[in-house]
């Protein structure tokens, strides 16, 4: 089970489960930037290829749309004006089935 609730830069643990075992994941929104995301992932893109992530600790995940290196933050959201919500939407989270 997996639940994010939050305000932008607030850190984001879940437990995931990947071949038998759990990983520690943390999630930060970066004020009017990237997610960081810390720990051991499997990254697919839209097409369902793994994204290799490997020797990378830390990636930062756009969240602006622009970047020219999608998935991964190339910094464009400072040079284009990104401006996140400040909060999350409680009215936006997902709903448990």
């Amino acid at each position: 089970m997996t639940s994010i609730r939050s305000e932008v830069g607030d850190v984001h643990k879940i437990n995931s489960q990947s071949e038998g075992t759990m990983a520690q994941v943390t999630i930060r929104a970066t004020p009017n930037g990237p997610y960081l995301v810390e720990g051991d992932i499997d990254l697919y893109d839209t097409g369902g290829a793994k994204v290799s992530t490997e020797g990378r600790p830390k990636i930062a995940l756009c969240r602006c749309g622009a970047s020219s290196n999608k998935p991964f933050c190339d910094g464009t959201h400072s040079r284009i004006g990104f401006q996140a919500a400040e909060r999350v939407n409680p009215e936006s989270e997902e709903k448990p089935k």
